[in-house]
């Protein structure tokens, strides 16, 4: 019992100043780490202790701190006073007093500058952080003909910057948490009150003060599992983007927003099907325009989809083929069992995916193109491949980079490949059997209790005509503040 009185009593400052010094060199590893720092420095005929970590704090003004401060041994000082006048002293934007350790160690490893004073229970946090990082740039999955050219960085500081930049209301409102025992990762949780429903903001953040981990080291998508449960279902219940404009829109339409620190990605729920679907560059072009690129891109999608598995239906069982599209099923049948070429194309098809990741930027696009045609060319002239599936394969591949979102890109091919599957052991059953029980599977999901198919399922016509169609922004204002000025009426 008295060992846990000693720790408790350990977490908070003491008058002397060698006591607090030895906690905070253990706890913040001076002396075995060589990017932490401490300084030591007499103001007024008191120690005063300066800790901080070299690589996340701005040096001149660390610098011009420490000489601001020696600059009281020269000054004439009428009272004694001394933490009230080191106080007065710091002139810096954000200078927080605290008396707890572990505060202090959090926001030194965080690039903040601690200051405690001898004979004084009481410190100061100072924020002179400066976080090495590149600036703000457009995202590279995310780019547009027109518009702005700024996207996330690594910084969450910078990050809520730039939405706020968008959105100056009073109302925005971003709630710092910190998640992970051991890193201490700020989180911001973003939303405009009054727009976004408060009982599912209250949830959100109850579930990310739940989170219980050493660290985020996979930061956003690592807390995403945490806070929505999410298993083996392989399509996103968030949406992620890397633009400050497509952010500060989702939060005017009620939806909230999670900044993780070190990601230049920002998560936002809860989302909808059509959510995933909608791109940024259909409100930088005119009504018309905007909803032509959308019908192109949901065709696109469903082709990706279902070309594959419905040809493969077609040639299994060519009593379901019009005579007029005969030409569908190969004129050679080939060495290998047509259901295996499939599957084999498919899964080829990633390979050169992920082999034009890993492969560097400078040769990734010649690469790919090269490997694409070569590859393709020798499997049809060896026989191993038709090239109605060649041409099948590349149709479902364009069509699946169509997707705004890659997470949902990535689940789309998983739910086709099962299509296929279905198709190749059940037939005409499996081929409708898979589509109903996606269907199912994704009409009974819901995003933070939203439901993922909205206005799908449950069907709310205006709402999917919203979605098809690209209204234009006047309209939607409007019939937003018509529907405001009518909920708020008295019944």
């Amino acid at each position: 019992m008295a060992e846990d009185k000693t720790t408790q009593a350990d977490l908070v400052i003491k008058k002397n100043i060698d006591e607090t010094q030895k906690v905070l060199e253990e706890k913040l590893g001076i002396g075995k780490s060589f990017d932490v720092g401490q300084r030591e420095i007499v103001v007024m005929g008191r120690r005063l202790q300066i800790y901080y970590v070299t690589g996340l704090v701005d040096s001149e003004l660390l610098v011009e701190l420490m000489t601001q401060l020696l600059l009281l041994n020269s000054l004439p000082h009428p009272g004694n006073d001394v933490l009230q006048t080191v106080h007065n002293r710091l002139v810096h934007q954000q200078v927080t007093p605290t008396d707890k350790i572990d505060e202090i160690c959090t926001s030194v490893l965080s690039g903040l500058v601690a200051m405690i004073v001898d004979g004084e229970a009481e410190g100061f946090v100072i924020d002179v952080r400066s976080y090495p990082g590149r600036g703000p740039a457009e995202p590279d999955t995310e780019k547009t003909v027109r518009g702005s050219r700024d996207g996330y960085t690594e910084n969450i500081v910078v990050n809520t910057a730039l939405t706020r930049r968008r959105i100056r209301t009073g109302k925005l409102r971003n709630v710092i948490l910190k998640v992970g025992d051991q890193s201490k990762t700020d989180v911001v949780l973003m939303y405009i009150e009054g727009l976004a429903d408060q009982q599912m903001v209250d949830d959100v953040k109850h579930r990310i003060e739940q989170v219980k981990v050493d660290g985020l080291t996979m930061t956003d998508k690592e807390l995403e599992e945490f806070i929505t449960g999410q298993v083996y279902n392989p399509y996103p219940l968030v949406r992620y983007t890397e633009r400050p404009d497509v952010v500060a829109a989702h939060l005017y339409q009620g939806m909230i927003a999670i900044i993780v620190d070190t990601s230049p990605s920002v998560m936002i729920g809860p989302v909808t099907l059509f959510d995933h679907l909608t791109s940024v560059e259909e409100y930088r072009q005119t009504p018309a325009v905007g909803t032509f690129l959308r019908f192109i891109r949901y065709v696109g999608i469903i082709v990706s989809i279902f070309l594959m598995p419905t040809w493969l239906l077609l040639v299994l069982h060519p009593e379901y083929l019009p005579d007029f599209m005969s030409f569908l099923i190969p004129q050679e049948e080939g060495s290998i069992p047509i259901v295996i070429q499939v599957l084999a194309g498919e899964i080829g098809m990633e390979f050169l995916r992920l082999a034009s990741i890993h492969t560097p930027t400078a040769i990734s696009s010649a690469l790919g193109i090269v490997s694409a045609i070569l590859i393709g060319q020798v499997a049809v002239d060896v026989g191993l491949f038709g090239p109605e599936i060649l041409f099948c394969v590349a149709i479902g591949a364009i069509g699946a980079f169509v997707t705004p979102s890659y997470e949902l890109g990535l689940a789309n091919k998983m739910f086709k490949l099962f299509i296929i599957i279905a198709t190749a052991l059940l037939g005409l059953y499996g081929y409708i059997g898979a589509i109903v029980v996606g269907f199912i599977f994704l009409a009974t999901m819901k995003s933070f209790g939203k439901p993922y198919l909205y206005p799908l399922v449950p069907f709310n016509f205006k709402a999917l005509m919203k979605a098809i169609i690209r209204y234009p922004i006047p309209y939607r204002y409007n019939s937003r503040q018509r529907q405001s000025q009518k909920d708020s009426q008295p019944e």
